[in-house]
């Protein structure tokens, strides 16, 4: 995820997503998985393919802007200047629009 960082432009903000390797990686592994190894591997590839197919773009940018303000060790309402500002010093790309954005949006995620 990043913004552009110009000014007078709209921001982008973009969510990559590589679900379909990850599944296929998992798959792999639960065929090449020992009996130890594999109820643990069968529920992490359940989690995969629910989580997979039900997050939006909305709520992927929300858990990665929580996970980045985690990050920086950031645990105070996400609707509070304080959040924006700790969101860029993790991300110095992301324009304060871009931050301020993705904060409002976490917040209505949480």
């Amino acid at each position: 995820m990043f913004g552009n960082g110009k000014r007078g432009t709209t921001e982008a903000v973009v969510v990559l997503r590589d679900s379909g390797g990850i599944l296929a990686a998992l798959e792999r592994a639960v065929a090449e998985a020992t009996a130890e190894e594999r109820p643990g591997l069968e529920r992490a590839l359940e989690i995969a393919v629910r989580e997979a197919g039900a997050a939006d773009d909305a709520s992927a940018r929300a858990r990665w802007t929580l996970r980045r303000l985690e990050a920086v060790g950031f645990a105070g309402p996400l609707d509070s200047v304080h959040a924006v500002k700790a969101l860029r010093e993790a991300e110095p790309s992301l324009s304060l629009r871009t931050a301020v954005e993705l904060t409002k949006e976490a917040r209505e995620a949480a």
